[in-house]
């Protein structure tokens, strides 16, 4: 991402940083820091650039990532359930939807309007396997995915998976998004 000179301040305080706490991590003076929040000079290329980028990898690390938001509670379903058994489940557990698994992998995902388009169907629900009605395999994101990309991806998906080395560690769901904002 790229700064200006006159969001130095804005961003200083938004990280929650002093005028003197920013000046050692950028290796300038505080006067200096101090001067150009003002508009009362122009720094050189070199010093603007070292604030600039302090100020860009300290937002990164404050930056909350997919580790900090996802549900580490996690239910998952077989292929050959029958739905009647997963609308029970998600009653007991209070979720929308459940990630099918085979084989130790995600193979799809059956969430609330995936039943109810069934419903409308007029399909008798009750005696109907999951991979028969099952939607998509949900996106799958890394332990240190940005919560504004996981913010996107949820623009267009029910849930984001969350996976270390393929291993799934958490999901997200819209729900636990908006629980951390």
């Amino acid at each position: 991402m790229v700064y200006q000179l006159t969001e130095i301040k804005k961003l200083r305080l938004k990280l929650g940083l002093n005028q003197k706490e920013l000046a050692d991590k950028s290796g300038v003076s505080q006067s200096l820091i101090a001067k150009i929040e003002a508009g009362k000079i122009e720094p050189t290329y070199t010093k603007a650039n070292n604030i600039l980028e302090t100020l860009r990898q300290l937002e990164e690390k404050e930056e909350t990532k997919a580790r900090d938001l996802m549900n580490k509670k996690l239910v998952f379903a077989p292929p050959e359930e029958k739905i009647k058994d997963i609308i029970k489940i998600m009653k007991q557990k209070g979720i929308s939807q459940i990630p099918i698994l085979k084989e130790k992998r995600v193979c799809g995902l059956v969430s609330e309007k995936t039943i109810l388009d069934q419903i409308t169907k007029k399909r008798n629900i009750g005696e109907i396997k999951v991979e028969e009605i099952m939607e998509e395999c949900p996106p799958i994101v890394s332990l240190e995915t940005s919560q504004k990309t996981v913010l996107e991806i949820l623009k267009e998906h029910p849930l984001v998976l969350v996976a270390e080395k393929g291993e799934i560690k958490g999901l997200i769901s819209k729900s636990d998004l908006l629980n951390n904002i």
